[in-house]
């Protein structure tokens, strides 16, 4: 599917909230409501668009700690940590990596306690190194809003 100026207008619209009615969206870009109905749909069915998400402040449900994990696998460990990770309920985003490291984790925790317990049960599985988030410099910027193309 091809991917015009209409259709980044209102994806970008969409990251910036994904709640916006359809006529909110139309209005700003110059299209009736069930026109940007009828495109959303498309790239929806076409997979451009794969989903919607709410954004948790893990701080304020008591998760004090947000860390970068990477972990490098032990000969023949990677296969089962894939597969162990999805039971993680730390994790909120895994990536399986280039380089030095197989493996990098985005993961939120009680404490440093809970952090600790939580590298226990990774280094059965590998070497892991730790970076504690001190604050996030971008939600997400995926698309330039001057433009109607990727950055």
């Amino acid at each position: 599917m091809q991917t015009d100026e209409l259709n980044w207008a209102i994806l970008i619209r969409l990251q910036e909230n994904a709640r916006y009615s359809f006529a909110k969206i139309g209005r700003e870009i110059g299209l009736s409501s069930p026109a940007v109905a009828e495109r959303v749909k498309k790239m929806e069915d076409a997979g451009i668009i794969k989903g919607y998400k709410t954004q948790i402040s893990y701080h304020q449900t008591g998760y004090q700690l947000k860390a970068i994990i990477t972990l490098r696998a032990f000969m023949g460990r990677l296969k089962p940590f894939l597969e162990k990770v999805k039971e993680f309920k730390e994790v909120i985003n895994c990536y399986r990596i280039t380089g030095n490291e197989n493996i990098i984790m985005e993961v939120v925790l009680r404490n440093q306690a809970h952090l600790e317990e939580f590298i226990d049960k990774l280094i059965t599985y590998g070497e892991t190194k730790t970076h504690i988030v001190l604050s996030q410099v971008v939600a997400f910027a995926p698309i330039d809003k001057n433009t109607t193309k990727l950055s």
